[in-house]
């Protein structure tokens, strides 16, 4: 039962492994019908189908329950049972779920050994809590780490947390899936946006006990805030990043004829580095600015040193170690999409994917496998406990 970005994410990792998945939305509300995601973009497909929708949508069929409605609790508790669901999944409010029938205790009444996974903002002791990723990036600290030193707060450019939260689902679910294995039982998993993101601040929240200096966890802009000298550097066409994380790599950048002018024997340690950050900072920008990307990073290379040209999002889709790995859908009429790789590679996976049904699309034909006939469903239609589409 999902909607946004979170937990679509999560469930189309398994989609990725070829795991029949089934996506529930809502029916009524007063708005426009489903999740909200299928009407933010450019219209691609159709009117709700539009292009922030698709990629976390392909390989899932897609049904509409009124779950406010006993008829459609109803409806979802037989295809649990009937469909030998594995797993289910919500990311609404927690006090939704007793009302609405979604809650741990009720489906394990409908199938015993049921793997339950919901993502809240805060977790089950904030039920009323709602929770969108930027307003967690900034609840959580991320926007205060994110930006330029000089300037306000700043979002990530991905939605970081939305992400976290979903690979946290797809982690649980697994987990749960081998101890049931074992045991024969299923369990309950609360991912709590908040601590799943909190858990990521590994290099800064630590250092409030070691009495740290303020300037250590806040905003750093593109410089790394230990490893010196760390950053983004404007080229003749451009820029690169270029990555120093520890004294050897130092003095192979130093021994670079481009580069000798900077070494001196304080900066040879990071500590010392650190004492004249900005000064090397401003001569390594001197230096880079003087010469092409492509120069620089074949110079880099060679001296072992990490650095990467800043890469177009267009362009990262091109990238060799990437562009082979790309899963895909066909949208109605025939066209190629493209799409993001799959986070690992695994025997058997799924690299092209169906394209996301209309809203209801599959209501009919999933409600005919959990054992109810067209004119009970029809019925259902009728009472508003159920949307059948027009796939």
């Amino acid at each position: 039962m999902e909607q946004a970005l979170s937990l679509p994410y999560a469930t189309l990792r398994f989609a990725q492994l070829g795991w029949r998945v089934i996506k529930i939305e809502a029916v009524g509300g007063g708005g426009l019908p489903g999740d909200p995601n299928r009407y933010i973009g450019s219209r691609v497909a159709d009117d709700d189908r539009r292009s922030y929708f698709i990629a976390p949508n392909v390989g899932k069929e897609t049904v509409a329950l009124n779950l406010k409605d006993p008829r459609g609790q109803e409806a979802l508790h037989r295809m649990v049972a009937a469909l030998g669901a594995d797993v289910f999944c919500c990311n609404t409010l927690p006090e939704r779920y007793r009302p609405f029938g979604i809650d741990y205790e009720t489906l394990r009444r409908a199938k015993d050994d049921i793997i339950w996974a919901g993502i809240s903002a805060l977790g089950p002791d904030y039920p009323s809590t709602p929770g969108y990723d930027p307003v967690l990036q900034a609840m959580v600290g991320y926007m205060e780490l994110t930006g330029d030193p000089d300037g306000p707060p700043m979002l990530s450019g991905v939605p970081l947390i939305d992400l976290k939260a979903g690979d946290e689902v797809y982690a649980g679910v697994m987990l749960a899936l081998a101890e049931r294995a074992e045991s024969g039982t299923g369990r309950a998993i609360h991912v709590s946006m908040l601590q799943a993101a909190a858990s990521w601040l590994i290099t800064t929240l630590p250092l409030v006990d070691f009495d740290c200096r303020p300037d250590e966890i806040t905003r750093a802009g593109n410089e790394h805030r230990k490893f010196i000298p760390t950053s983004v550097y404007p080229t003749r066409d451009g820029f690169i990043y270029m990555a120093i994380g520890n004294d050897a790599q130092w003095r192979r950048l130093t021994a670079l004829p481009k580069f000798a002018p900077l070494a001196n024997p304080v900066r040879a340690t990071n500590e010392g580095r650190h004492a004249e950050r900005q000064a090397i900072l401003r001569e390594i920008a001197a230096v880079t600015a003087r010469h092409p990307s492509a120069e620089l990073a074949a110079d880099l290379a060679r001296a072992t040193i990490p650095n990467a040209q800043i890469n177009t999002i267009p362009q990262v889709r091109e990238l060799e170690a990437l562009r082979d790995k790309l899963t895909r859908t066909r949208m109605p009429d025939g066209r190629q999409v493209r799409m993001q790789p799959a986070a690992v590679d695994w025997p058997g996976q799924v690299r092209e994917l169906a394209f996301p049904g209309k809203y209801g699309e599959h209501t009919r034909a999933c409600l005919r496998e959990a054992g109810y006939r067209d004119g009970e469903i029809d019925a259902l239609v009728s009472a508003g406990a159920v949307a059948c589409g027009t796939g």
